[in-house]
């Protein structure tokens, strides 16, 4: 008797993961349906990054520093 009542239990758990598993599927069909007909908003391209340009305006930052602390008029620094 006690064996029925196990396999039973199995069976009914067995089947309401089953359900589950296919309401979750057909949520995500439906989901993926609405998402194609619902045109996407345009996304921005990203900028891409440019060693040679940010090598470029480090140099002219390190050359305005330069200039600042006046190494290129011959003051010693203070």
């Amino acid at each position: 008797m006690e064996a029925n009542k196990k396999r039973a239990a199995v069976a009914s758990a067995v089947i309401a993961y089953i359900q589950t598993e296919e309401e979750a599927l057909c949520l995500q069909q439906l989901q993926a349906g609405e998402a194609q007909k619902a045109p996407a908003p345009a996304a921005a391209p990203a900028a891409a990054f440019k060693p040679w340009g940010f090598s470029g305006r480090q140099e002219q930052m390190q050359l305005r520093g330069l200039m600042q602390l006046k190494a290129f008029q011959g003051w010693k620094m203070r």
